[in-house]
């Protein structure tokens, strides 16, 4: 994983490529890996946390923070990276998928018997919140 943030930073593109196992070869784009890494400051990458990945190991997952400056603006890419062995040698084979986010509401829920944020002057559980029961 490191090998992968120092080639972002040092605009190591050949890397970036070589880097990825043969199935993500297949849809990467050298040209936008370029662009985004030429339109960005790397401000550093910090390893949370590691599982397998050994000598005997055939896979390993990563899990990183990488700080990166884009557009004046601060940025933070979390991921769990997949690696794997092809040939040997270590490959970036994906991503654990995130976990979803807690929804949290702006504005306070609605009561049953508040009255219907719709306007038609009855109760939410006789108007709009009958389909929500």
């Amino acid at each position: 994983m490191r090998s992968r943030y120092s080639a972002y930073a040092r605009h190591a593109y050949e890397h970036l490529e070589r880097s990825l196992s043969t199935e993500q070869r297949k849809d990467f784009d050298a040209e936008e890996a370029k662009r985004w890494a030429e339109s960005s400051e790397w401000l550093g990458l910090t390893i949370v946390g590691t599982a397998k990945g050994g000598p005997d190991d055939t896979e390993g997952l990563v899990e990183f923070s990488a700080r990166f400056r884009s557009d004046g603006k601060e940025h933070e890419h979390v991921e769990t990276a997949i690696f794997g062995r092809e040939d040997g040698k270590w490959a970036y084979v994906g991503q654990v998928p995130p976990k979803g986010q807690p929804v949290r509401r702006e504005q306070p829920k609605i009561g049953r018997n508040d009255p219907c944020p719709c306007g038609s002057g009855k109760k939410y559980k006789k108007c709009c919140g009958v389909a929500a029961a």
